[in-house]
């Protein structure tokens, strides 16, 4: 069975959407934030050195990394399920959307996140680091157009990769901004399957109002 070793209100959120979008046996290890410093607690060290969440466990083999866990459950558990023919131009751009959200997108949330604890000393970067959250955002906008998926309009591993870009963005107040980042952001958590695992997981920060 797919064990996911998961931190309480984090990104691995969407590990566990998309075993459910797939209907396949998992069970969770779960792990605590520390209450002071919000960091993952010691313990996943033993799973991973990085002690990092989501790691994802399958027969013994470790796979780390949200894009390459993504990538990983749906080459060997898919069955063809949530991801473009390989070889496709399709396939080409999920695989750009699955890099994307964790190489580019993620990284001006996260530099907020640390800066926005150095209080004044980090005023010289704020400008920048909203720029680059905000073009961002508009990124996803523009390629989301009018569609309900990010890759020929049909939910694939692009869009589990991408949820927690468009919930953060509208959990921060970006969706009044881009609204069809919000309806994006509103149709995945109504998804039966985010739901189930949001069940299990209670509570999720990152829900969306609406």
């Amino acid at each position: 069975m797919l064990i996911v070793h998961h931190l309480n209100n984090s990104r691995s959120q969407r590990i566990l959407w998309l075993l459910e979008e797939l209907a396949l046996p998992y069970r969770i290890q779960h792990y605590a934030r520390d209450a002071v410093t919000n960091l993952a607690p010691a313990e996943l060290k033993a799973v991973h050195p990085l002690g990092k969440s989501p790691v994802l466990e399958d027969d013994g083999r470790i796979v780390t990394e949200s894009g390459a866990i993504t990538d990983y459950i749906l080459r060997r558990h898919g069955g063809g399920r949530l991801m473009p023919a390989p070889g496709s131009d399709a396939h080409e751009t999920y695989l750009e959307w699955l890099h994307f959200a964790e190489g580019s997108a993620m990284t001006p949330f996260l530099l907020a996140l640390y800066t926005g604890r150095l209080g004044d000393a980090a005023a010289p970067l704020k400008p920048r680091i909203e720029e680059q959250i905000g073009s961002h955002v508009a990124y996803l906008a523009q390629c989301l157009g009018g569609n309900d998926w990010l890759v020929g309009n049909t939910l694939s591993g692009a869009d589990i990769m991408m949820s927690f870009i468009a919930e953060i963005a509208c959990s921060q107040g970006l969706g009044a901004h881009f609204p069809n980042v919000l309806a994006y952001a509103k149709r995945i958590q109504a998804r039966p399957a985010w739901i189930a695992a949001a069940e299990k997981t209670e509570p999720y920060g990152f829900r969306i109002a609406g």
